[in-house]
């Protein structure tokens, strides 16, 4: 099978804030991709948590080092320990108070993850030598042959889908119904699964759940001998995001290994995460490290900073 892809993403603030734009052709609103987003007028700094083309001086840096070694007396092995077994007591309790008030929808999901958006021609085949009419008419066939297949028959659900999307780690679904929203691709079907069962509840119970297009379970990533209901090399995208943060350290390889079995050829992994010196890891006071940049929150719940290149080592 051929290797499978993975778009890498450390994020520096997890308040999913961007600078918006605007396309002048359409009217539609833009937000600008990781890649093009160039400071060039210094006032507009604090309009977006990352630019591509700005760097932290050494001060800066070394700063951030020192505070992040001052707080990093790691906890007795009892007490990560601990934290290690209960971790799936610390989210349902996290989602038995937040419920779904937390979390925003991530309206940046398709500009930062094409692969999650509507495919050209409903992942079909295009055909060159057609003009656009004649496209569009084969696409809405070829629509109505896919809408007209029972997605939850065969040996897994979605079994007949022609485009399967697993996001690891839903929470209550800020991903999922933002892609089940927007993407009316009618051979689409995604999988989502969390470690917490409340919060697995909460999508299922959500009016915008539609069992004909989605399939919500219970699923601990890093637990080796638990199975996923698809079979090896049947999804096109896998999507984490700030999710492998919540692992330990030493589970993250495997967990990444076991999930890319799941990819067709050609298939992409997405990852978002909490990036290194995060001002959210600066903020840890001594007595919350768990290891070097893995810590627990106040609630009991755990998160990794990433570098760009931690995240690549996964491939």
């Amino acid at each position: 099978m051929a290797a499978p892809g993975a778009v890498v993403g450390v994020q520096g603030d997890s308040s999913e804030s961007g600078l918006i734009l605007s396309d002048s052709s359409t009217g539609d609103v833009k937000r600008p991709q990781f890649g093009t987003r160039f400071l060039t007028d210094p006032r507009q700094v604090f309009q977006h948590n990352a630019w591509d083309n700005v760097e932290w001086t050494e001060e800066q840096e070394a700063a951030a080092k020192k505070k992040v070694l001052e707080n990093s007396q790691p906890l007795p092995p009892e007490k990560q320990e601990d934290y290690d077994c209960r971790a799936n007591e610390y989210w349902n309790d996290f989602y038995t108070i937040h419920e779904n008030r937390f979390f925003k929808d991530r309206h940046w999901l398709f500009t930062e993850f094409p692969e999650l958006a509507p495919q050209s021609g409903f992942n079909h085949e295009s055909h060159p030598d057609v003009s656009d009419d004649q496209q569009q008419r084969l696409d809405q066939e070829q629509s109505r042959d896919v809408a007209a297949l029972p997605h939850t028959d065969g040996d897994f659900p979605g079994s007949s889908a022609t485009y399967r999307i697993l996001e690891v780690g839903c929470g209550v679904g800020n991903t999922v119904f933002p892609i089940l929203k927007t993407n009316n691709d009618p051979g689409l079907f995604v999988y989502c699964c969390d470690f917490s069962s409340t919060a697995v509840e909460l999508v299922k119970t959500n009016p915008e759940y539609d069992h004909g297009r989605c399939f919500a379970f219970v699923h601990d990533l890093s637990d080796e001998e638990a199975n996923y209901p698809v079979p090896d090399g049947s999804l096109d995208v896998i999507v984490l995001i700030f999710v492998l943060s919540a692992l330990h350290p030493d589970k993250m390889q495997a967990s990444i290994s076991r999930l890319a079995r799941l990819l067709k050829p050609g298939g992409v992994m997405l990852l978002r995460d909490y990036g290194r010196y995060d001002m959210a890891q600066l903020r840890f006071k001594k007595g919350r490290c768990l290891s070097e940049n893995f810590y627990v929150r106040g609630d009991g719940t755990r998160v990794y900073f990433f570098t760009q290149g931690k995240n690549k080592d996964f491939l």
